[in-house]
């Protein structure tokens, strides 16, 4: 049985919440990621996404410089530690679509590294076809808000 801590990716970078979006983005550029957990000392608090600075920050007008990591992340994190299996933590993906998740010491609580569908992707031999389709569900784009 593989685990989290065969595929996951160390040495994560990780953002605080007082940290402006614009650093938020200027880091997602320079690592090439799309999401960075954000730490309120040793303990996780959030993770912000490109996601999230495009809907809840650009979206709605707010200078990036200005605003606050805190004001824009998600704070409803899943997390999974190194010893849990691959298939479960991709199943717990697909259940929630999710793309990443950081992973988290059993006793500490620290954050010690992040495992990421794509991870899962070239270091597992899982059914990730099966996982990305619950991921991407629905994979069209909700249009009702769609003005004409």
């Amino acid at each position: 049985m593989q685990t989290i801590q065969d595929i996951m990716t160390r040495d994560v970078q990780t953002i605080s919440p007082q940290d402006s979006v614009q650093r938020a983005a200027q880091l997602m550029d320079e690592l090439n990621v799309g999401a960075i957990p954000v730490l309120e000392g040793d303990k996780l608090v959030g993770m912000i996404t490109d996601r999230d600075i495009a809907v809840r920050s650009v979206a709605a007008g707010q200078n990036p410089v200005s605003t606050r990591v805190t004001d824009v992340m998600s704070t409803d994190v899943r997390t999974c530690t190194a010893g849990q299996s691959v298939d479960e933590v991709l199943g717990q993906m697909g259940d929630v679509q999710i793309r990443r998740i950081p992973v988290l010491d059993e006793g500490s609580q620290k954050v010690i590294g992040i495992v990421s569908l794509g991870d899962v992707a070239t270091k597992h031999s899982a059914d990730v076809d099966r996982t990305l389709d619950e991921i991407s569900t629905p994979s069209e784009p909700d249009r009702s808000a769609t003005r004409h």
